[in-house]
C-alpha cells in the first residue's frame, strides 16, 4: 500500500491516441503510474483542477490549445501546488525548445526518445532536479532539409493559431511545400495543386479547397491577426480582410524562400 501512495502521477497531453497508449504502457512500472491521459489540453487542465498530479508529459501540437497556450493556462491556474511539465515533442528546432522553456516547461525531449531516459527525467523532475539550462544541449541534433521545413511550417501554423486536428492542416502543409519546391505551380492553384494534394490524400481538389480555405478562417477567427503581422514583419490583414488561399499559401512560401528553405 506504501508503495502504491509513493508512485509519482502523470498524465499524457498527446493527439495521437497510439503515442498515449504506448507511452502509457512502457511508462507504468514500480514507481510511475499514468493516472489519466489525453488528446487535447483543455480536458487536461480540467483534469488537473480537480486531481493533483506531479508530472504533466505533453505535446506542442496539440488541438483547440497548443502546448505553449496550455502552459500558460497552467501557470494562470492559481494551483496550491505545480506539476512538473516535460514537452515531448517531434519538434528539435532550438526556437521551439527556447520558447517552451520560457512558458515554463520544466524539461524537453524530442520523439522518439529513449523511453528509459524519459522515465529517469520524469523521476528526477519529480525529485526537484532542474534542467532549464541543459535540455538544449543534450537534444540537439542535426536534422535532414525536410524536417526543418516542417517544423518551420509547423512555427507557423501555431504563431497564426491554425489548429492540427483540422483537415485544412495538412492541405495547408503540403501546399506550402509544393510552393516552396515549385513556385510557379501558385499560377495554378486550382489545375495542379489543389488535384495534386487531393491525390495523395485520395480526396477530392474541391474538398482540398474548402478544407485550406476553412484552415486560413479558423487562424483569422481566433484573432490572432497580430501574431500574423508579427510573423510576416509587415501589416499586412486586418481582423476584417482574410487572404485567400492561394494569397496565404505564397506568402508563407516566399517568406521561408527569403529565410533559405
Amino acid at each position: 500500500m506504501e508503495n502504491e501512495l509513493s508512485k509519482i502521477k502523470i498524465i499524457l497531453v498527446d493527439n495521437n491516441e497510439q503515442m498515449r497508449e504506448t507511452l502509457k504502457a512502457q511508462l507504468t512500472n514500480e514507481k510511475l503510474e499514468v493516472v489519466a491521459n489525453f488528446s487535447d489540453a483543455i480536458t487536461a487542465l480540467n483534469y488537473i483542477k480537480e486531481n493533483e498530479v506531479d508530472v504533466i508529459v505533453t505535446d506542442i501540437v496539440l488541438p483547440n490549445i497548443d502546448g505553449y497556450e496550455f502552459l500558460d493556462a497552467l501557470n494562470k491556474q492559481g494551483l496550491s501546488y505545480r506539476p512538473k511539465v516535460l514537452i515531448l515533442s517531434a519538434l528539435s528546432n532550438d526556437n521551439f525548445i527556447n520558447k517552451a522553456l520560457s512558458h515554463g516547461a520544466d524539461y524537453y525531449m524530442v520523439k522518439p526518445c529513449d523511453i528509459n531516459v524519459l522515465k529517469e527525467r520524469i523521476t528526477e523532475l519529480k525529485n526537484g532536479s532542474s534542467y532549464k539550462n541543459k535540455a538544449v544541449s543534450e537534444i540537439k541534433t542535426v536534422k535532414p532539409r525536410n524536417k526543418q521545413l516542417e517544423e518551420k511550417i509547423t512555427n507557423i501554423f501555431i504563431t497564426v493559431g491554425i489548429p492540427a486536428h483540422i483537415k485544412g492542416y495538412q492541405f495547408l502543409r503540403e501546399a506550402i511545400k509544393m510552393a516552396i519546391d515549385n513556385p510557379e505551380i501558385i499560377n495554378s492553384i486550382t489545375k495542379k495543386l489543389y488535384p495534386s494534394i487531393a491525390e495523395r490524400f485520395e480526396t477530392s481538389a474541391s474538398k482540398v479547397e474548402r478544407a485550406i480555405r476553412h484552415a486560413i478562417e479558423v487562424a483569422w477567427n481566433r484573432g490572432k491577426i497580430e501574431n500574423i503581422n508579427a510573423l510576416f514583419g509587415i501589416r499586412v490583414y486586418s481582423n476584417n480582410e482574410k487572404p485567400t488561399n492561394g494569397e496565404f499559401i505564397a506568402l508563407v512560401a516566399d517568406k521561408m524562400l527569403i529565410e533559405g528553405a
